[in-house]
């Protein structure tokens, strides 16, 4: 076990664990936003369409805050974008609690999903800058892990607190957020000077949007978005189509969760040493095949052991994802290059109802046969693409050897 342990947490620097310790408080702390809606309608009258419209505008802001966040992220630096998107982040939070007309707490609620997206480039680029590279697949990894089980734990929180009292959920989100804050003040430096020696320093997001081979990265990861997307979309309607009601949809999402939490820690094991473009690869093909499942599925272990197979395939693709994304970044543009890669997800939180919703009316089951053909043709194209990443990153000029941060 000790062996385990230092093989799946050993060698990764303080600044990570800092770092990797205010995700995980803000996530768990990060239950809000999962109340919103509820919120709206039982404490502010708000009918249900207004209450979607409400809660709409922080899917608007989480788009502005990524961009945002990628740009400051190279131009303030890594520390002082996260220090001012968790204060300001606490400010709305505390604004949100005490506010009562809906157009101010519509504003508010853009502002929420603009800062709380503004964190996670600078996150991810702060990452890269200090773990070296041959142990960024496994410090991704734990991010993802650490990003799941605050979630979970957020989750299990929410629902109490929501008992109690609305305004201390809000206050209590913030105080977590806060704390996030002044641990990263405490024990955080700025990563982005030692990190910057190498790499172009002009270009923007234009270099971004020029850059076919990351463009082309981000294309696939949109694919395995959509698939993803699924789970919290179309499943639900499918499942409500064959009779199953919400409590059997929250066991299958609690079985996704669960493995996640218990199993991730030991993907780097089964991934180490091999090739990322056909880690992918087997990733969407196991995606794929979970999704298979559901073109005969009509009761819930059916749906459980689909979602134990597509689970897996996410788990795999999670670390991978990561690193391709540090790797094919210049360092002077890692914040922006994160912010492009973000956006693939809340677009297909977008695309995702959209099309499997009609695809489900128009084809029934069929569309999940439809969806697993997708993630066999996002496997053969990782295949495709994976060469060219990888004469890209060997290409790459290697940054001279720097001092640790204090």
């Amino acid at each position: 076990m000790r062996g385990w342990l230092r093989g799946t947490v050993g060698g990764l620097p303080a600044v990570y664990w800092y770092l990797w310790a205010g995700l995980l408080i803000n996530r768990v702390g990060g239950f809000a936003v999962l109340y919103l809606s509820l919120y709206l309608t039982a404490e502010r009258g708000a009918g249900s369409a207004l209450a979607g419209l409400v809660v709409g505008t922080y899917g608007i802001g989480g788009v502005a805050g990524t961009l945002a966040g990628g740009v400051l992220t190279d131009r303030w630096g890594r520390r002082a974008t996260l220090l001012a998107a968790h204060l300001a982040c606490s400010a709305v939070l505390v604004a949100l609690a005490v506010s009562s007309p809906l157009p101010v707490i519509a504003g508010l609620c853009l502002l929420l999903g603009l800062t709380q997206a503004m964190p996670g480039p600078a996150f991810v680029a702060a990452i890269t800058d200090t773990v070296p590279a041959g142990h960024r697949l496994r410090a991704f990894n734990l991010q993802f892990w650490a990003f799941n089980l605050g979630t979970a734990g957020a989750s299990l929180l929410a629902g109490l607190l929501a008992r109690w009292s609305y305004l201390g959920l809000f206050l209590i989100d913030a105080a977590s957020t806060l704390v996030t804050a002044l641990l990263i003040a405490w024990k955080v430096p700025e990563t982005l000077g030692g990190a910057g020696r190498s790499g172009p320093a002009t270009g923007g997001m234009r270099t971004v949007l020029a850059d076919r081979i990351f463009l082309a990265f981000v294309g696939l990861t949109l694919l395995q978005a959509l698939l993803s997307s699924q789970t919290n979309t179309i499943v639900p309607l499918a499942m409500h189509g064959d009779g199953l009601g919400p409590g059997a949809y929250g066991l299958v999402t609690a079985l996704g969760g669960a493995l996640i939490v218990l199993g991730q820690l030991f993907v780097p094991k089964v991934i180490d040493g091999r090739r990322k473009d056909r880690v992918l690869a087997l990733s969407m093909v196991v995606m794929a095949a979970g999704f298979a499942v559901l073109t005969v599925a009509d009761s819930l272990p059916a749906y459980l052991a689909a979602a134990a197979v597509w689970t897996v395939g996410g788990m795999l693709a999670a670390p991978p994802n990561a690193a391709i994304n540090s790797e094919l970044a210049p360092p002077l543009l890692r914040g922006r290059y994160q912010a492009v890669f973000y956006l693939s997800f809340p677009a297909a939180s977008f695309v995702a109802p959209a099309l499997g919703g009609a695809g489900l009316e128009a084809f029934g089951a069929g569309h999940w046969a439809v969806v697993a053909a997708v993630g066999m043709v996002a496997a053969a194209l990782h295949l495709a693409a994976g060469p060219a990443r990888e004469r890209r990153v060997a290409e790459a000029p290697r940054p001279a050897p720097e001092r640790p941060a204090a």
